[in-house]
């Protein structure tokens, strides 16, 4: 259970049904046929980032001196902001500027898929347990790869369900993820309040 818990909130951040728009638009310029082997690639690319950052986010923390308290406060703003512009999406929407030619790590990779909240949420799943990691690293498997299924349908999903059935699902998942990101900077400013009581 916990690893479907952990997997539906890195689900959240990921925000595979918010992206849509944006990969459409990425790939509105490239061949329909090299469409899937782009995705493919691009999420490949995205997945060994997030297991990276799962992996040896610890040791980035420790060479700059970051305390777990810090990155938790960090990483629920981000998701926090994140899921605001996911309940109350920008008027002009999300979907990055076009690009000339086929896009190659940045933007659909990077940060679409492997963004900044994914990156805190993973740092600081291992800073409060790091002997589960087993856990974590099934836990991103799982929700790479439903993050996965639904990208490579998108222009599948965009004509079936609509846009404003999009924009609704983006925004009840935006409502549990800003749940989710105020309790993570609690515990942030909680584990940093205990760090200073208790220091010398």
């Amino acid at each position: 259970m916990e690893i479907l818990s952990t997997a539906f909130l890195l689900f959240l951040v990921l925000d595979p049904v918010g992206n849509i728009p944006a990969f459409l638009v990425v790939l509105s310029h490239v061949p329909p046929e090299r469409h899937a082997r782009i995705l493919v690639r691009e999420m490949l690319i995205a997945l060994a980032t997030l297991v990276v950052f799962l992996l040896f986010g610890q040791y980035i923390l420790a060479a700059l001196q970051v305390s777990y308290g810090s990155l938790g406060v960090a990483g629920g703003i981000i998701m926090l902001l994140i899921a605001i512009r996911m309940v109350f999406p920008s008027p002009k929407g999300s979907a990055p500027e076009e690009l000339d030619g086929e896009p190659f790590i940045v933007p659909l990779a990077i940060p679409l898929v492997a963004g900044p909240a994914a990156m805190a949420t993973l740092m600081v799943l291992m800073a409060r347990r790091p002997d589960e990691w087993p856990q974590w690293l099934a836990a991103v498997f799982l929700a790479w790869a439903v993050s996965g299924a639904i990208l490579l349908s998108a222009e599948r999903l965009g004509r079936l369900l609509g846009k404003r059935t999009l924009n609704a699902i983006e925004r009840l998942m935006g409502l549990i993820l800003t749940a989710v990101a105020v309790e993570m900077f609690i515990n942030g400013v909680g584990q940093a309040y205990q760090k200073i009581v208790h220091s010398p």
